[in-house]
């Protein structure tokens, strides 16, 4: 069984551990995005230890689809298979019912949807995402659930959230069935519930306290980060947060920029997932603590200094800006591998700077410095 201890607090913002059959994740920690078992831009699990990951993020639809769940469960599971040992999380491939809309078909029992790589039908619903999940021996199994598309009318979020809960339910319920059985990799796999309600204050918070009943491992809120504007992911986290348990870590899945994340850690969030840090450095948009910089602009191309030159990643320990840039004009592929070593350095290590300003008490002030200038281009 997994365990949260909070050790410090300002304001909202919480210094807590998280421990796992799998190893403890140092909380406010950010979750790196390894959606088939690997880093876009040619990362692999050992990479990760180089830039300070502590937990690794996986796909349980693309898994699914490719190489197969029971492939990887035959092989060992996904510690065994991607050579990482720390914590795994697995989302439940409820947000590719929402990005694949247009090939879905939503009932009671489940999710109809088309394979994005060969048209085949796939059924998911409940216990179908947690036999893959089991297979797949993650730390972290995320409940199935429904992300509505924003904006969605009240009536019809309200139902989708009164879905999400009874498919909860039956979540938790094959969860227990499955790490009872005497082939099962992670016999402690834990369950987060996903909170949704769409921008809707009162349902978020129905839902928010519907879902605490249950006394699952931890709480996530989902369906936000999906085009709203920031204002009203702020808001939502803030009136949600008092009705999530006190005493389990805090999940807000697909966010976002290190403004958001500084945002979200000062309203009580403890665990944090994006794309983003990799995408962006794919394209040559890196993270800097005085901005962000398009390493493809003309002013770089004989810039003999590092990305950043107070980072310690092993790319701004090896390479100027004008290599770098060279390597996108001539499409290198190792221009992506050193960017997106340096943006996971930057957000891993963004996490420990948080962490100790929250240890030293002085969350408030990195707050003020940093929330605005961080998501400044320069």
């Amino acid at each position: 069984m997994a365990s949260f201890k909070i050790i410090k607090q300002q304001g909202k913002a919480r210094l807590g551990e998280f421990t796992t059959v799998h190893g403890t994740v140092k909380t406010p920690a950010f979750q790196n995005v390894a959606t088939c078992g690997a880093i876009k831009g040619a990362l692999d699990a050992y990479d990760l230890k180089d830039v300070g990951a502590q937990v690794q993020l996986c796909n349980t639809y693309h898994l699914h689809v490719r190489p197969g769940d029971e492939l990887v469960k035959e092989l060992g599971g996904l510690h065994k298979f991607t050579g990482w040992d720390g914590p795994i999380l697995t989302d439940s491939g409820g947000f590719q019912v929402f990005s694949l809309a247009k090939l879905r078909q939503i009932k009671e029992e489940g999710v109809t949807f088309a394979s994005h790589i060969d048209g085949k039908r796939i059924f998911m619903g409940p216990e179908e995402s947690m036999r893959i999940q089991s297979n797949l021996g993650s730390t972290i199994a995320m409940a199935f659930d429904e992300c509505v598309a924003n904006p969605s009318t009240h009536d019809y979020s309200e139902k989708s959230c009164e879905r999400t809960t009874r498919w909860l339910i039956r979540c938790k319920e094959e969860m227990e069935r499955l790490n009872a059985l005497h082939d099962t990799i992670n016999k402690d796999q834990l369950l987060f519930g996903i909170n949704q309600g769409c921008v809707y204050d009162d349902l978020r918070i129905e839902h928010m306290q519907r879902i605490a009943e249950l006394d699952l491992d931890g709480y996530a809120i989902g369906g936000l980060a999906v085009g709203e504007p920031k204002e009203d992911m702020y808001r939502i986290i803030s009136a949600v947060e008092p009705y999530a348990p006190k005493d389990k870590i805090r999940y807000l899945m697909g966010v976002g920029t290190p403004g958001n994340i500084i945002e979200g850690v000062s309203r009580g969030v403890d665990l944090f997932d994006c794309v983003m840090p990799s995408r962006n450095a794919r394209h040559g948009h890196l993270f800097t603590m005085n901005g962000i910089i398009n390493i493809n602009n003309a002013k770089y191309m004989k810039d003999d200094t590092p990305i950043d030159p107070e980072c310690n990643c092993p790319t701004c320990q090896k390479h100027s800006k004008a290599y770098i840039r060279h390597l996108f004009k001539a499409k290198e592929m190792l221009a992506m591998r050193l960017c997106v070593t340096h943006n996971l350095y930057f957000y891993n290590t963004l996490m420990e700077k948080i962490r100790d300003a929250l240890d030293n008490g002085t969350f408030d002030e990195f707050k003020e410095k940093y929330v605005n200038l961080l998501d400044t281009r320069i």
